[in-house]
């Protein structure tokens, strides 16, 4: 497709992105074998929410916490969405440097000044130099306890889940995320 305007552009870019819609996340379908597992447009939606809600108890830029958590995974949908083992296979640096050219690739289309806007904010949440990177890092990690939590109640395996859940409590740095964590670890059910 030859982009001839900002709005054929914008047009592309949604198209894109939209990928993310249908992508699974890989972790779950490997790991726990299930066949159906979120997409990964569905962990970022709920992972946003977390963290807005969360940003703005902490009287944090819920503007930035929204951009960053928005884009954190966003390059999966060209990149693929790897699991720790991948990554590892990539060599130090390597599945950072596969997501930040996929991330590139993704808003060329977009006008530079927004592009390159999007790509430090990027950069900032990966970095984990901020306090609103390490909310959305931790928001991104809660949501995956969440999940395991939710897939355990469906029926699947609670032992291979308790691996994700585990290893999303060593990796919460924001206090009420930890706080959340504790409290949904005691929960027998998933709270209605």
């Amino acid at each position: 497709m030859t982009v001839t305007s900002l709005e054929e552009a914008l047009l592309k870019f949604a198209h894109e992105v939209g990928r993310a819609k249908t992508l699974a996340r890989t972790g779950w379908k490997e790991k726990v074998g299930i066949e159906s597992p979120e997409s990964i447009a569905e962990h970022m939606y709920r992972t946003a929410l977390v963290s807005m809600v969360l940003s703005d108890l902490e009287g944090l830029d819920t503007e930035k916490v929204l951009r960053m958590a928005l884009l954190d995974d966003l390059a999966e949908t060209l990149a693929g969405d790897l699991t720790p083992s991948q990554k590892r296979s990539l060599g130090p640096g390597g599945a950072r440097s596969s997501e930040e050219r996929a991330l590139r690739q993704l808003l060329s289309t977009l006008p530079k000044k927004i592009s390159s806007k999007y790509t430090e904010t990027w950069k900032e949440a990966q970095s984990l130099r901020s306090r609103e990177a390490r909310l959305v890092k931790s928001s991104d990690k809660l949501e995956m306890a969440i999940q395991a939590q939710e897939y355990a109640l469906q029926g699947y395996d609670p032992e291979r889940l308790e691996e994700f859940i585990k290893s999303a409590g060593a990796k919460l740095t924001a206090p009420r995320a930890k706080r959340i964590y504790e409290i949904m670890k005691r929960q027998p059910k998933v709270i209605s």
